[in-house]
């Protein structure tokens, strides 16, 4: 699971880009339900030709099935929060791309799926990759930063602060004192001053603090040391507090642009600032009070918020409200590196609403590169098992 999991550095660019016209055939949306992607509108496309446009890559598709299988043991068993679907939904689609031949891909998914539009489908997708940075299971310098497991005092608990009628849904993520009384964890700023020396476990540290803030923000990444050893961690918890885009903020105090004493607005222009100013950029870092804390991991790639591996250009982090776990969805960008079937498997604290997007683009330096700029604008169509679209059409003209 990523935090805003999420390189939801880019949300400072929510109102660049076009926004690409409507192609698709006319539709008629189905009414609200009580269901956050229901009441967002959810309208039905006469076929996954049209909604593509007769785009998708055979190759590509094969790969898109093989993730998609993947997401079948949790999507059959799991509730989907959006209400779109239900876990038995998927047997039928899960049960087909077992044995359905990769060569003809791309009939799989015109064959076993309804592509939808939910709300209104202008899409927004940002990137995220798996980081390495130096690091390793020593501390080498005062200047090098704990990596923490997760708190023993970690809990969900209602704070006293919290009235009665605001506590619906889950408890909050927050701190058990040895008398009983359920508090606000720490923030970044506690934490980094040591508030949690004792209290979780460290799994390493890394070099550089500016590199593992990014790291956090991605939810996993690989920790190298000077003799070669690699530590893969995964996300495992985070400590309850918002999490805040600087990218925002810097372009609110106006940072970003072309003229002296600015930066571009992309994660290499964000940590170009931190470094030239240092003092600024930690005080900076610090608006953002929500700390991530990993768990060491072993066996094939960064795993998603789902528990399977996350794969290059296949997996997209969505907001589950809206868009089940396990469903293929095509975005058609204008960034056409990022156009084709991604596969939900992963989720952000920043990745918020309807159509919202953040890809995954693998590890390496072209990875950062690639992710560190993506800021894409244009339509996203989520495909459902039939049986489910079936079920909303029924349940819809009842009411």
């Amino acid at each position: 699971m990523r935090i805003g999991s999420a390189l939801a550095l880019l949300l400072l660019l929510a109102g660049c880009g076009r926004i690409i016209p409507e192609t698709s055939p006319p539709v008629t949306t189905l009414p609200p339900a009580p269901s956050s992607a229901l009441a967002a509108g959810v309208a039905p496309l006469a076929s996954l030709a049209s909604a593509t446009q007769g785009r998708l890559d055979q190759l590509q598709a094969g790969a898109d099935l093989d993730a998609f299988l993947l997401s079948c043991p949790v999507a059959t068993i799991r509730e989907d929060l959006s209400g779109l679907t239900r876990p038995g939904d998927w047997r039928a689609p899960c049960e087909a791309a077992a044995s359905w031949p990769r060569e003809r891909a791309t009939e799989f998914f015109a064959t076993m799926f309804v592509p939808v539009r939910v709300g209104d489908g202008r899409a927004f997708a940002t990137g995220y990759f798996e980081p390495e940075i130096a690091g390793g299971r020593t501390r080498q310098s005062p200047r090098d930063v704990p990596v923490y497991g997760v708190p023993r005092d970690l809990e969900r608990c209602w704070r006293d602060d919290i009235s009665e009628a605001e506590r619906t849904g889950r408890a909050p993520l927050s701190r058990r004192l040895p008398d009983g009384r359920c508090v606000e964890h720490f923030t970044r700023a506690e934490i980094e001053q040591g508030a949690l020396d004792g209290s979780a476990p460290v799994l390493g540290y890394a070099r550089d603090p500016i590199e593992f803030f990014f790291l956090q923000i991605q939810g996993s990444g690989r920790l190298k040391s000077e003799t070669g050893e690699v530590i893969r961690i995964g996300y495992a918890g985070q400590n309850g507090h918002a999490y805040t885009g600087i990218g925002g903020v810097m372009r609110e105090r106006g940072l970003f642009g072309d003229g002296p004493g600015q930066y571009s607005a992309s994660m290499q222009g964000i940590m170009q600032y931190l470094r030239q100013n240092p003092g600024e950029g930690a005080d900076l870092m610090r608006l953002n009070e929500s700390w991530v804390f990993f768990r060491e991991l072993e066996g094939d790639g960064p795993l998603g918020s789902i528990g399977v591996p996350v794969r290059r250009e296949q997996s997209v982090a969505v907001d589950p409200r809206f868009v089940p776990y396990g469903a293929p969805v095509w975005l058609d960008l204008d960034r056409d590196e990022a156009d084709g079937i991604w596969i939900a498997q992963d989720t952000g604290g920043a990745i918020k609403g309807a159509n919202r997007f953040d890809t995954f683009w693998g590890a390496g330096a072209d990875a950062r590169e690639i992710a560190g700029g993506m800021s894409g604008r244009g339509q996203a169509v989520v495909l459902l098992p039939k049986e489910s679209v079936e079920r909303l059409r029924i349940t819809t003209t009842a009411r």
